[in-house]
């Protein structure tokens, strides 16, 4: 049992680390990337020929905060009118679809050409109401934004021109943050969030691999569509199940790191949680879904199958590490053992996977604050406060991947949103629900607990800085669980209830 034990640890380790020197590679991508000039072919507007007629898609559902401000904002679209359709898609079954009517009744009273479109049912989700608004849409090509994203009024303009490129199916441009330091929750997703957009979509667009349309802020050539099979409601990622089916078609696709389009981070723990949940369950989804044709087909290269791999399993090493945690409070106990401490020394080489972890994250972290006042003990704070965190999501998001890879089919549950700058008086708080899941992490946190005190019990140390990490991510997972009230100041500021300040 103990050997067993010891062997299952080992290849867990060797599998992160793995995960780890893909990772690398994107770096290295990455930095040659930004020796590269930018050849495209593009079209120039200053031609009004070379305009083409653009559908710009707005799925709605529920999004009563933020409706206002996005169409407003839509509105001030710098694109000529004649070659420009909006359609909001909204299966909104609150009061909201009232404030969305009536918003666009005024804005097509000034000649802004939008319509509002609903259906009775939500079946698909928000891949149903594309694919309802891709029948009538009348564009050459589909830009698609969320309800809480706020493009600058230039943003066709500087998407659209490199579809010039007849082989070019999409453009995905990098999203920014409306709220990034509005508490510690924002600041770590937009670390995450940051990461994914300037390391890993740069460093595999550079190399040519797979990447993802990110589900908003992008623009599709509608034959790309169409030609990938549509969009399909049978996972809760469309966006990474469509990008896949259109590049394994020989569609190429464009990320554009300059263009930001911000965005507002999702403020309570139960708001990160469903889209998490979301996200890692619609990974797995897709994996089951497509990797099987990213193997088979003859016209992908071998670098694309590793990184594919890797990109539509990356969301499963949340299951990988919660495993690794619960192993190693055995494994504690057996380093004292000669006979199973050369197999842990064995190991030794695995230990580079963290290190790997923190140069990359390092790398796009400075990149992105280039051009700030740059701190590496501000760096250093951040990275392990984020790790730590993630850790304490494992189960919560293992439960979605397990979801994902054995088929069983979940709401697609929007991510609320709240327009915190337009109402700097209103105080969130995230419900509390003790439910089977909260009892475990807390027996999670108490068994970290217990391997911290054990460490200097039996005076073994090597993986105490693992179980810190992992104590302090459940303990921030479920005291916030219990108890986060929010109260946004007038510079979007967060004074958290003080469960979180004591954090």
């Amino acid at each position: 049992m103990e050997t067993a034990i010891l062997i299952i640890f080992a290849l867990l380790m060797f599998v992160v680390f793995l995960y780890s020197l893909s990772l690398l590679h994107l770096l290295l991508n990455f930095r040659k990337s930004r020796n590269q000039k930018d050849t495209s072919q593009k079209w120039h507007f200053s031609d009004p020929y070379q305009i083409p007629l653009v559908t710009i898609q707005l799925p709605l559902y529920n999004d009563k905060p933020v409706v206002e401000r996005l169409l407003r904002n839509i509105a001030l679209i710098d694109y000529p009118h004649d070659k420009l359709e909006v359609q909001v898609l909204d299966d909104s079954t609150d009061d909201s679809a009232a404030l969305t009517a009536e918003i666009i009744s005024e804005l097509r009273a000034e000649g802004f050409p939008i319509q509002h479109i609903t259906r009775s049912h939500r079946e698909g989700f928000k891949a149903g109401a594309l694919k309802a608004g891709l029948e009538i849409a009348k564009g050459e090509f589909i830009a698609i934004f969320d309800s809480d994203f706020v493009p600058q009024s230039d943003w066709l303009k500087k998407t659209l021109p490199y579809f010039k490129n007849e082989n070019l199916g999409v453009v995905q441009t990098r999203w920014g943050h409306l709220n990034k330091d509005y508490s510690l929750l924002t600041k770590l997703q937009a670390f995450l969030l940051d990461y994914h957009f300037i390391l890993e979509q740069t460093g595999r667009n550079f190399g040519k691999h797979f990447i993802n349309f990110n589900g908003t802020a992008g623009v599709w050539r509608k034959s790309c569509i169409l030609d990938a099979g549509n969009w399909e409601g049978d996972t809760l990622t469309e966006d990474l199940d469509l990008s896949y089916r259109a590049q394994l078609k020989g569609w190429e696709f464009k990320y554009l790191r300059e263009v930001e389009t911000p965005a507002e981070l999702p403020i309570t723990i139960a708001a990160a949680r469903s889209q998490q949940f979301r996200w890692n369950k619609g990974a797995a989804e897709n994996f089951q879904k497509n990797y099987r044709k990213v193997l088979k087909s003859k016209e992908v290269s071998f670098g694309t199958r590793f990184h594919s791999f890797f990109h539509l399993l990356n969301s499963s090493f949340f299951f990988v590490v919660l495993l690794m945690g619960i192993l190693s409070i055995p494994v504690l106990f057996l380093l004292d053992d000669p006979t199973y401490s050369t197999i842990f020394t064995g190991m030794t080489i695995c230990v580079l996977s963290p290190v790997i972890f923190f140069i990359t994250y390092y790398a796009a972290y400075k990149e992105l604050h280039q051009k700030e006042r740059f701190s590496l003990f501000k760096f250093i704070g951040i990275f392990f406060t984020f790790f730590s965190i993630a850790m304490g999501l494992s189960l919560h998001n293992s439960v979605a991947i397990l979801e994902g890879h054995f088929g069983k089919k979940s709401e697609f549950i929007r991510t609320p949103k709240f327009n915190l700058k337009n109402r700097p008086d209103v105080k969130f708080k995230s419900p509390v629900k003790i439910n089977f899941q909260l009892l475990l992490e807390i027996l999670l946190m108490l068994l970290f607990a217990f391997g911290i005190f054990s460490a200097f019990r039996i005076e073994s140390y090597s993986l105490l800085p693992f179980h810190l990490m992992m104590f302090f991510g459940f303990s921030y997972v479920v005291l916030a669980s219990f108890n986060v009230e929010i109260y946004p100041g007038k510079n979007q500021t967060s004074q958290v209830s003080k469960t979180c300040q004591i954090l």
